[in-house]
């Protein structure tokens, strides 16, 4: 006598929840449990779990042979999240449970010794691709809130393997998660830019930055707030929409901490240590991880002391500034991760940091200077769209400066602005492509002249041309001007002086 129970579930590749089908198999013979179709050392070692957590919830343990596949078969799978679909497989096998109704749910849970669910990671890619096909998602009871995310699927919060049979015997009935899904985080709480005295063209220059999201590198000595302007621009940003906030999520739900739905709503702002290998920020693994590159999607990398990193290191981030993501290729599979992210980086003028000073701190020699600037690459300094030095203020002028703008008014013109641009572009500045930029960033002969004369003197690239086009078309919509005048243009062109005078000999 045999029986057979199908039960569905998910695997992790990348940020893709891969259907998987557990089907559950037993026939007479010697006990045996045999587990197929690449499962790795955690899956293999679900049997234990499975089966210390089914006699402890008062089931009985088959004493026949079984063999469960998880198809499709030449996909690894890993972790522990098909323990709960395995124990219900094998439940629904023997005849404990009544697998009549195992289709209309995805379960995924990893099973404690006693019976109870543990939380899992990869929740937010499961309960989406489960909306898609009407099913319900059966989750562990910490997942619940994560998972609830999703708008139009329904969650079952499960403590226990036993609360989910008497569910599927029509015994006592799990309620749907109904916590309401918090509104995105009002950016209010984050520091604040009027706490920056001074400083009033690098304000002025994250202001451009946040409107259109460009890239932004700025250049000064230790202590003139380089760092401290960095970490406000998340209180000038525009609010996340929704399917910005659950792309963001989904990444951050796959790492090994998951995501907590507190933090929903509130943009990424991730800082690397300079000792980051190039794994650490674009991602990797056997099995592939998502990086800091992609942990900052539709947020904001900060990269401090960026000539500090090892310049291998910066020229892989070239290819998903351009292109938005990151195609991580290992030997047993491949992976997708989005990688849309605003680089904000600071830099100091020499290896002391302070070149020019007039106490003759730096004692760096024009070749110690040399070497040290020209571990950023041309390449990468043509991919940053904006270049501001950031001087050491006399502390009588940081005094003076009472009248400050607080993150509020600034925040306000910039979502203005932005809105601008997504009713004519659909997309911000920064992802305006060649063609479009010479529809939408059309120029008189005179400003022609004018920037063809800039680019020229500065000897910048043809890449520059158009980052210049984009950025003057973002000071015109932070000033509510359909055109681009001679003063945003000539604004924008300020933003790139730097990149020849102070950064590259």
């Amino acid at each position: 006598m045999s029986s057979l129970a199908i039960v569905h579930s998910r695997a992790q590749v990348g940020i893709q929840a891969v259907p998987v089908t557990i089907e559950v198999h037993l026939t007479n013979g010697l006990p045996k449990l045999l587990i197929v179709g690449l499962p790795e050392t955690a899956v293999r070692e679900s049997q234990e779990r499975v089966r210390s957590a089914l006699l402890n919830a008062q089931f009985e343990f088959p004493l026949q042979r079984i063999t469960i596949n998880l198809a499709p078969a030449d996909l690894p799978k890993e972790g522990g999240r098909f323990d709960l679909a395995i124990a219900l497989g094998i439940l629904a096998a023997s005849r404990q449970i009544n697998a009549d109704k195992l289709s209309e749910y995805e379960f995924v849970g990893e099973l404690a010794l006693n019976g109870d669910l543990r939380p899992v990671r990869g929740i937010l890619p499961m309960a989406l691709a489960a909306r898609n096909l009407q099913r319900q998602v059966v989750v562990p009871s910490q997942n619940a809130a994560e998972a609830n995310l999703v708008s139009g699927v329904s969650i079952l919060p499960v403590q226990n393997l036993l609360e989910i049979c008497a569910h599927l015997q029509d015994h006592t009935k799990i309620q749907p998660y109904t916590e309401q899904i918090p509104d995105a985080v009002n950016a209010t709480h984050i520091a604040d830019l009027g706490e920056v005295r001074g400083q009033h063209h690098a304000k002025r220059a994250l202001e451009v930055a946040a409107a259109g999201g460009h890239n932004l590198l700025m250049l000064g000595p230790p202590g003139t707030g380089k760092t401290m302007l960095a970490s406000r621009l998340p209180s000038i940003l525009p609010p996340m929409t929704e399917s910005e906030a659950l792309e963001a999520a989904t990444i951050v739900s796959i790492t090994r901490n998951g995501f907590d739905a507190q933090n929903w709503g509130i943009r990424p702002f991730r800082t690397p240590h300079h000792t980051a290998s190039g794994v650490a920020l674009v991602g990797g693994g056997s099995h592939p991880r998502p990086g800091e590159i992609s942990l900052a999607h539709n947020g904001v990398l900060f990269l401090d002391e960026l000539p500090e990193f090892d310049k291998r290191v910066l020229e892989v981030l070239r290819e998903p500034m351009e292109s938005g993501h990151i195609t991580i290729s290992r030997a047993a599979q491949q992976a997708e991760f989005p990688a849309n992210f605003q680089l904000i980086a600071a830099m100091n003028p020499c290896p002391c940091g302070y070149l020019g000073d007039p106490n003759g701190r730096c004692q760096c020699s024009p070749e110690k200077v040399r070497r040290y600037r020209s571990r950023i690459s041309g390449p990468m300094l043509d991919r940053i769209d904006l270049h501001i030095e950031v001087p050491n203020l006399p502390r009588s002028e940081l005094r003076q400066d009472t009248i400050r703008e607080s993150s509020a008014e600034v925040r306000a013109r910039v979502i203005a602005a932005r809105e601008r641009q997504i009713k004519r572009n659909n997309k911000a500045n920064n992802l305006l492509r060649n063609q479009e930029i010479e529809e939408i960033c059309k120029l008189t002969p005179t400003d022609e002249r004018l920037l063809d004369t800039a680019i020229e003197r500065l000897g910048l690239s043809a890449r520059a041309w158009y980052r210049i086009l984009k950025v003057a078309r973002t000071i015109a919509d932070l000033a509510d001007s359909d055109e681009i005048k001679t003063s945003f243009l000539t604004e924008a062109i300020t933003y790139r002086s730097l990149e020849r005078k102070r950064v590259v000999y």
